[in-house]
C-alpha cells in the first residue's frame, strides 16, 4: 500500500502534535509538513503536494477558509478536510464551496479523524453528526442572505482583500501588510480604501468587528 501523505494546519502546537500522534498511529500513514498559518498551509501544500490536508479556520495571517480557496486552485488533487469548533450553517456552506471534502468539530476528532481521512483518500465525503444536519438544512434551502449590509459585503470582497482584511484586524500596519503579501504600500493603501468603500465602514475598529464575525479572525 502506498504512503498517505497529510499535511497538517493549526495555530496550536498542542493541537498539532495530538493530531499528528493520531495519524501517524495508521500504517502508511504520514505527516508530512506542519503549519501554524494559513498561509504557511498554503506554502507547504505547494511544496509537498500532499493527498490530504487537515485545516482549522481560525489561524492568523490567513484564516482556514482562504488558505482552502488558494489550495483549490493551485492543488485541486490535494483533499482538504476542515477541523475547527465552528459549524455555523453559513461557515460550512462557505468551506464546501472553496473545495473541502470533509468537516469535521473538534469535538469530535477523537473519534471521527481516522474515518474521515479514510472517507476522504476513498473519493467519498466525510461531515461529523451535527454539520451533516447542517448540510442537510442547507440542500433543503437556499442558503439565507445575511441580514445587514456589511456581512452581505464578504461576497464582494476579492480574495486578496479578504486577506488584507484579516491582517489589518490581527493589528498589521500598511507596510507590515505590503512586507508579508509581496506588494507595495500604496497597493495596500488602495486595497483598504475599496475595502472600506464597499463595506461602508468608516474606522478599522469596524473592519475588526466584521472580521470576527466573519470567522476571519479570532475573538
Amino acid at each position: 500500500m502506498s504512503q498517505l501523505r497529510i499535511v497538517i494546519a493549526d495555530d496550536h502546537d498542542v493541537v498539532r502534535r495530538g493530531l499528528k500522534s493520531v495519524l501517524e498511529d495508521q500504517p502508511h500513514w504520514e505527516v508530512c509538513g506542519e503549519a501554524n498559518t494559513g498561509r504557511k498551509a498554503v506554502e507547504l501544500v505547494r511544496a509537498h503536494k500532499p493527498d490530504i490536508v487537515v485545516l482549522d479556520i481560525t489561524m492568523p495571517e490567513l484564516n482556514g477558509l482562504e488558505a482552502a480557496r488558494q489550495i483549490q486552485k493551485t492543488n485541486p488533487e490535494t483533499k482538504m478536510l476542515i477541523l475547527t469548533v465552528h459549524e455555523s450553517e453559513q461557515l460550512v456552506h462557505d468551506v464546501l464551496k472553496a473545495g473541502a471534502r470533509g468537516y469535521i468539530l473538534k469535538s469530535d476528532a477523537g473519534r471521527d479523524l481516522v474515518a474521515a481521512i479514510n472517507a476522504l483518500r476513498q473519493g467519498k465525503t466525510f461531515f461529523t453528526t451535527k454539520v451533516a444536519r447542517i448540510v442537510a438544512g442547507a440542500q433543503n434551502k437556499a442558503v439565507s442572505a445575511v441580514a445587514d449590509d456589511a456581512e452581505s459585503g464578504v461576497t464582494s470582497l476579492t480574495a486578496r482583500e479578504r486577506e488584507i482584511v484579516q491582517l489589518l484586524a490581527e493589528g498589521k500596519l500598511n507596510k507590515e501588510v505590503a512586507d508579508i503579501l509581496g506588494i507595495s504600500v500604496k497597493t495596500v493603501e488602495t486595497h483598504r480604501t475599496n475595502i472600506m468603500r464597499k463595506l461602508r465602514f468608516h474606522s478599522i475598529s469596524e473592519l475588526v468587528r466584521y472580521a470576527i464575525r466573519n470567522k476571519l479572525v479570532a475573538a
